[in-house]
């Protein structure tokens, strides 16, 4: 508002020149019309003021002011001037105020003042992070990092690149084209990307009615059904079953959308049917037959609830199989759109009166579609793009599947465990999420430490109140299984550590975030622990084994953020070797330590499994041997020396993983090229190294 009063305060040139002589009281309330900034925010017109400022003029009556009529007194010739003038000065001062006026209003709301910082290497490229100071003195807070052409909100783990910018800038120095690592990331570069290609089938890939055994197909159902299907509702598994039955009773034609959609069932299944994912290539092939066949042209007739299901397990397929490059959080958005055309928006009550069936699918598939909306929103780093006032429709009711066949069945109490009560209470804590991401991701969201500490309370609350209806419901005669349970903690988890790690760097030197330090630390601890080596060794429960496959085997949202809590850890134990001033008689913690050693294990299962990207595997080996430097007092030049031995033997161990795996996909009579003939003519470029350093955080 400043230049708006500074503006008022210059000189002013009237149309008629003012008398020699003016009133002193004119004068004052002239300047106080001029100073006092609440008259424009409900601008009179210019006949209030005149007949405000006839008031303040001495030997000026009312109404002498407001007669046209009687002969003039020399001291009602001196107000007319007066008047003229007044005229003259409320014109000009209303063309002034439509200026200022004229851009939007929220450009006068003050924001926090921005920052951009541009970062540069040899290694990685350019980055440029963009900050935001609340105040003048207070430390930068992130708030998003742009690379080439992409933006990454602070949802984005990319946002805690600060937190590695040493051992960035140390490769990038003393790193050449000739070095061991150099050349080893290379070479996994080159074979990770002809795995890949030997894995895909040739596009297109038509759809075909062929299937694995039944005895297979049994199994992979189930899988499915006892993982994806418990969290996201998306299909009716009555009649899922029957179809899938008659599939193989039956000598009648099989449905081509059936088809399809068993197809990804079956691919989504394979990721928990054993620990190393072994039908991997059979699911991409899967997942190539439904893309191209709902490639094909012929959308506004298969836009349908089953069409819809289809789109659903096809997102979750690709990102979970890891197949296309194409970001879930676009995806998603197609999603949401297809949804709202078909008005899944709202409420199925009050556009018609629907079977209890299509009321309850439609309320289903519209939670789980927001659920992946969401979650694509806080893996990607962009916004939500949509408020919880551009839709009405209810969470879905608590029936199990049987039950809304049935017209007119009445929804159970919340304490009723059913098939549908985990999507329920991930429903629940929706609308606190979505504030979540908002707050992280939005353009114009604000930067109040204030507003996460009060986030940081609601979402516990919701929490306590979707777990509290949960932990009832195993006091009726079904109740969650553990694996249910599990997931539901860990996206919570994810979506508090997501909330104060912005404020993690931060709290390295300013103590008044120390309470972010403390809730980022717990909770990437809680969902450390639900993945970690301990908690699935031995006679782990069938539950447990099935979360770890599901993360170890699956890319995506889980596999992602189970990577990024190693990550948070790591980087904590780092910090807390190098705050150590050699007089602390408190020892660096034993589960730390521990935690460093389980994830680089954790992350080379990973590989075995399939992942072919080995950028968090390094970065984890990197750290470590960053750490291990510090802790037995190093030099700066020694501590390089250990990051690029560990990088190299890291990247050594994926190799020999890339070799066995295409071995196994070669074709017969093909001889593997060996790791010395790979040509690396196109090393020149560094910037091709590492052409995405932000796959380091979004290698799931």
């Amino acid at each position: 508002m400043e230049p708006v009063m500074q503006s008022l305060k210059g000189e002013c040139v009237y149309e008629n020149p003012p008398p020699a002589e003016r009133s002193t009281a004119s004068q004052d309330h002239v300047a106080e019309i001029a100073g006092d900034f609440n008259t424009f925010l409900s601008l009179p017109t210019p006949e209030d003021l005149v007949a405000s400022a006839n008031s303040g003029l001495p030997g000026v009556s009312t109404g002498a002011a407001s007669s046209s009529t009687g002969a003039p007194t020399p001291v009602s010739q001196s107000s007319v001037q007066e008047l003229d003038m007044l005229r003259n000065r409320v014109r000009q001062l209303e063309s002034q105020l439509s200026s200022k006026t004229s851009t939007p209003l929220q450009s006068y709301v003050s924001t926090p003042a921005s920052t951009l910082e541009t970062s540069t290497s040899r290694l990685g490229g350019t980055f440029h992070l963009h900050s935001q100071r609340q105040h003048v003195g207070a430390l930068a807070t992130p708030r998003a990092i742009s690379h080439k052409s992409r933006f990454f909100g602070r949802s984005h783990f990319v946002c805690g690149l600060p937190l590695l910018r040493y051992i960035i800038e140390a490769i990038d120095q003393y790193a050449t084209e000739t070095s061991g690592l150099i050349i080893k990331v290379q070479k996994c570069k080159t074979m990770a990307k002809r795995i890949k290609a030997l894995r895909a089938p040739a596009w297109p890939t038509p759809l075909t009615t062929e299937l694995a055994s039944k005895t297979l197909c049994d199994s992979l159902v189930e899988c499915y059904l006892e993982s994806i299907e418990k969290v996201y509702r998306i299909l009716h598994i009555p009649t899922f079953r029957n179809k899938y039955d008659a599939l193989w009773t039956s000598d009648a034609t099989s449905d081509r959308d059936f088809m399809a959609q068993l197809k990804l069932v079956l691919a989504l299944g394979a990721t928990t049917y054993d620990d190393n994912f072994s039908l991997r290539t059979s699911a991409v092939r899967w997942i190539y037959e439904v893309q191209t066949w709902i490639s094909e042209p012929e959308f506004k007739s298969r836009l349908g609830i089953q069409f819809l299901q289809t789109n659903i397990l096809l997102i979750l397929a690709r990102e979970m199989v890891s197949v296309g490059g194409e970001s879930s959080w676009i995806a998603c958005g197609s999603l949401l759109r297809t949804a709202v055309s078909m008005g899944l928006h709202r409420d199925p009550a009050l556009l018609s009166k629907p079977t209890t069936m299509a009321c309850e699918m439609r309320r289903r598939l519209w939670s789980t579609i927001l659920e992946l909306c969401l979650q694509s929103s806080l893996s990607s780093g962009g916004p939500p793009m949509i408020t919880e006032e551009e839709f009405d429709t209810e969470p879905p009711g608590n029936f199990d599947d049987d039950e809304i066949m049935v017209n007119g069945a009445t929804s159970r109490p919340n304490n009723v465990f059913t098939q549908v009560s985990t999507a329920r209470a991930l429903r629940l804590t929706f609308a606190t999420r979505l504030k979540v991401v908002k707050l992280l991701n939005d353009l114009k969201s604000g930067d109040s430490y204030q507003e996460t500490l009060r986030l940081d309370a609601e979402l516990k609350a919701s929490y306590k109140e979707a777990n509290r209806m949960l932990k009832d419901c195993k006091k009726s005669q079904n109740s969650p299984t553990e694996f249910e349970l599990t997931v539901g903690d860990f996206i919570m988890r994810r979506y508090l550590c997501a909330l104060h790690f912005p404020y993690y760097g931060l709290s390295l030197q300013e103590p008044s975030y120390a309470f972010s330090r403390k809730m980022t630390m717990e909770s990437a601890f809680r969902m450390w622990s639900t993945v970690s080596a301990d908690n699935v060794s031995g006679a782990a429960s069938s539950a447990k084994q099935q979360f770890t496959r599901l993360v170890i085997c699956s890319s995506g949202f889980f596999r992602l953020s189970a990577w990024q809590s190693s990550i948070i850890l790591v980087l904590e134990l780092r910090s807390t070797v190098q705050e150590d001033d050699g007089f602390s008689l408190t020892p660096v913690r034993p589960d730390l330590l521990e935690v460093m050693e389980d994830s680089k294990s954790w992350n080379l299962r990973t590989i075995e499994a399939g992942e072919t990207n080995i950028k968090g595997y390094l970065m984890l080996s990197i750290l470590m041997a960053q750490i291990m430097g510090i802790m037995r007092h190093l030099s700066e030049a020694e501590i390089v020396e250990l990051i690029m031995k560990a990088g190299e033997e890291a990247m050594q161990d994926a190799l020999v993983v890339f070799e066995s795996f295409l071995a196994q996909l070669q074709p017969e009579g093909t001889e593997t090229q060996d790791l010395q003939e790979i040509d690396l003519s196109f090393m020149n470029d560094w910037d091709s190294l590492v052409r995405a350093l932000p796959e380091i955080f979004d290698h799931g």
